[in-house]
Order: C-alpha cells, then structure tokens, then sequence
C-alpha cells in the first residue's frame, strides 16, 4: 500500500514579482532603513517617495505629478506599490500602462479619463435610521383580494424586535415582508431594517440558539446592544468613476427588449463628459453640506514614454482640473522620439513642457551586495533554500546579466535541486540552470556572432 502525505487544501497565496514588498521601509523620522518592507538600496528615491506620502496624506499633493526614471530593473513599479502599500486600502490606487490607452473601441482620452476617476475617492457618511434586534415575533396579517375573488393579499406585517435593553413591535409594509422572505428571515434571526428605505438585512442566527444542534451551517451573532431603534453612522467609499458607470447606463425596465439588452453583454461605450460635469456638480454639492469628503488618490501610469503626443496634451488639462489625483509616471528610456512625432526628440520620451511640470525622482543601479540582500528576499518570499556560495555565484549572475533574469533563474535551480534528491540551492544547480537558459546579453552576442545563419 502506497502511503502519501496529504496536502493541506488551504488556499495559497500567488507569488509575483512584487510580493515581498510591504511599504517603503522608512523609520519615524522619514529616514530610508538600507533594508526593510521589501525594499533595498534606492535610500533617495524612497525617502523622496517618503515626503510625497506624506503630502498625500495632508491633501496637499492632488494635482500634481511625479516621474520615476532610472534604468530597467532598478525597482520604480517597487516604489509606485510600496507608496501604495502606505497609503493603505482606503486611499484609491490606479495602475495602468501607457500602452493600455489604445483600445479600438473607445478615445484614447476616454481610457485616460476614466483611469484618472479611478483614482478620485468619494467618502459618503450618512446617518441611516434603523431598527435592529433579535426577530421574536413575524405575522403577515392577510386581507380580501382587491381585485375580487377567492385570493388573499397581505396587508402588513407585524414584527416583533427584541434586544438586550427592550423589545418593540413594529407594523411593516407589504413591500419589506417580501424583502424579509428573500432574506430568508425567521423566528431568532438577528436582523436590521433600514428605516428611510425599508432595506432588510439578516446579520445571522441569536448565539442563543447555538446549542440548539450539534453541527449547523449558520453564523451565529449575539444579540445587539441598546434600544432596538437607533442611528447609526454608514461610511461608503467610492471612485468618481463606479459614479460614472452608475449613471451611464441605461436603467432597464420590465419589457423584453430591455431585458434582453441587459443579457447581451454591451460593447464598451463612452462616458460623456456632460455627464461627468453633472456627477461633479452632485459631488461638490455633497461636499459644501458636509455628506462626503474628497480622497484623492493615486494614478500610476508605467512606460509613460508608451503614450503619443495627443495623450500628453490631454493630460495637461486633466492635471489642471479642480478635482484631480495625484499622478505618479515611471519610464526606463533616456532620450528618445516623442511618439505621435517623427523627429521631436525630448529626455524620457515626454514633451518638455509636462516635463516642467513633474518632480523627477531618480532610481540608481543596484550595487553588487544590495542584489544579494534582493535574492535573498526573493528566496525567502518564494519559501526556497539556498547556500551562501550558491548566492553568491547568483549574485554574479545578476551583476553579468540583469536582476530579473537572476531571480527568474531561483524556481528551476529550486526544481533542479529536487531533481537531484536536495532541499537547498547549491552553486552546482545554479550553474546547470545558467547554462540551460540564456539572458537576453548572451542572447544578442549569439545572434551578432551567427547573424549569417538567421533570417533577416
């Protein structure tokens, strides 16, 4: 009989090229720490990237826009998440590419708008009325068909809500009792009955009914505190743009051909800016009465040089407007053709007068031990085992070749490693993997030393 260990069924978490990294690694003075959250070396740019977050987060940022610009593999997209990862989940971050911009079906200014809305918070607190308690008591009182006949309609209903402070019966309409049979709600069930528009929600089964059986597939909830009708403060967060497709499409009715359009799933169509204007006018007055508050957040838009002159020009106006956000640009080109143009040459590939409206951050080569620190993080984040020697023969690689081409190389030395019966990397896989796979340096020098053989 074969024996085998069971794998545990939990999921797993996916590991990409940005994993390990958890924020910018700075101390409580803004000071970079040479290795921490992910990140290594590059101490300017992260403390540069340290005084943005702050301005950020003192609303003192929106409507500008930064450059990160260095060399391939020098960690700007490292950066751009980290920066993201400070920020943390309630401050909208937008990454896009520049080439993302040239879809067939909509503007090429519609891509980037609608990416710049993602990027606009809108945090909506509202003071909702509800009822909330334990439902002791569900009557739905019947009454004579209005339309004659031996049918019954319901009337009302009366529900009866129980709490640790007191209880209170209430007479409901018609319309929520069929809210409170879609909700499935029953006799113990905690629930909360919003009070402006008669919305239902279950919140799961009273804990007192959890010794009831042995195994049960319900949550259990305790029994809420205070009185059964009480005020209670939502707080929403949204992007001008979920607004924006809220709006703009059509609101079905019952007839078929309605119903048939909302099945045929729609071709991607664009959002007129008359409609984005009366969005931003419901927005401002929102504002003024202190409803909502803006967050602006963060568009990362990376190979920036990838965007044409058109582009450029737009966004000059979008950068401009009263509600903007915070626009982080990444490229690895020197100087190079604005694209759009035959001949207008400008450093980084973007015209000189966005340029002067950027603050560059520069990102610098990674020296030989800071490669060693990243592959090791790499390692430890990949969950691999290495040997010293082996590290340091990978660290040559990546000083010869690239860094990514030497982090790509850790999964089939790890499998390689298994082949042969071990657990850790030693120098020997790692020399057996170099030899199988070539990095795009040797690749090229291959290709002028046989050009004669390959095809034009």
């Amino acid at each position: 009989m074969k024996v085998e260990e069971v794998k545990s069924t939990v999921k797993t978490q996916r590991i990409s090229a940005h994993s390990h990294i958890k924020g910018l690694g700075l101390d409580e003075n803004g000071f970079p720490i040479q290795m921490a959250a992910g990140l290594v070396g590059q101490e300017q740019a992260r403390e540069a990237a340290g005084i943005v977050v702050d301005m950020i987060k003192s609303k003192k940022m929106a409507g500008r826009a930064i450059l990160l610009a260095g060399p391939p593999g020098t960690g700007k997209t490292a950066i751009a998440l980290a920066i993201a990862q400070e920020l943390g989940n309630k401050v909208p971050f937008c990454p896009m590419v520049g080439s993302e911009v040239y879809s067939s079906e909509i503007k090429k200014t519609e891509v980037l708008m609608e990416n710049f809305r993602r990027a606009i918070g809108l945090r909506i607190r509202e003071t909702k009325e509800v009822y909330e308690g334990e439902v002791t008591e569900l009557t739905p009182v019947e009454t004579e068909s209005p339309a004659g006949g031996y049918g019954k309609t319901v009337s009302h209903v009366i529900i009866g809500l129980r709490t640790a402070k007191g209880s209170k019966q209430l007479k409901l309409d018609p319309s929520i009792y069929e809210a409170l049979q879609k909700e499935k709600v029953e006799v113990g069930d905690v629930i909360y009955i919003e009070a402006n528009s008669g919305a239902v929600k279950r919140q799961g089964r009273c804990d007192a009914f959890a010794t009831e059986f042995d195994l049960e597939a319900e949550e259990y909830v305790p029994l809420p505190k205070g009185d059964v009708h009480k005020k209670k403060e939502v707080v929403q967060d949204v992007t001008l743009h979920d607004l924006d497709a809220a709006n703009a499409k059509p609101q079905g009715g019952q007839d078929v051909l309605s119903m048939m359009g909302q099945l045929l799933k729609p071709k991607k169509t664009e959002i007129t800016d008359k409609l984005r204007r009366e969005i931003n006018k419901v927005v401002d007055k929102y504002i003024d009465q202190g409803i909502a508050e803006l967050v602006p957040g963060v568009l990362f838009i990376d190979e920036v040089h990838m965007l044409d002159i058109e582009t450029f020009t737009y966004l000059h106006r979008a950068l401009e407007s009263a509600i903007a956000p915070i626009v982080i640009f990444a490229t690895n080109r020197g100087r190079c053709v604005i694209r759009g143009t035959d001949d207008i040459v400008s450093p980084h590939g973007i015209p000189l007068d966005l340029l002067d409206r950027l603050v560059i951050i520069r990102t610098l080569p990674y020296s030989r031990s800071e490669l060693e620190q990243i592959l090791r993080l790499r390692v430890t984040t990949e969950g691999l085992e290495i040997d010293q020697e082996a590290l340091t023969c990978l660290g040559d690689v990546g000083a010869r070749a690239t860094l990514r081409y030497a982090v790509q190389l850790l999964t089939p030395a790890s499998l390689t490693a298994k082949t042969n019966g071990r657990n850790n990397i030693t120098k020997a896989d790692i020399e057996e993997v170099s030899s199988l796979f070539l990095d795009a340096k040797s690749s090229a020098k291959i290709l002028t030393q046989n050009k004669d053989k390959y095809m034009l």
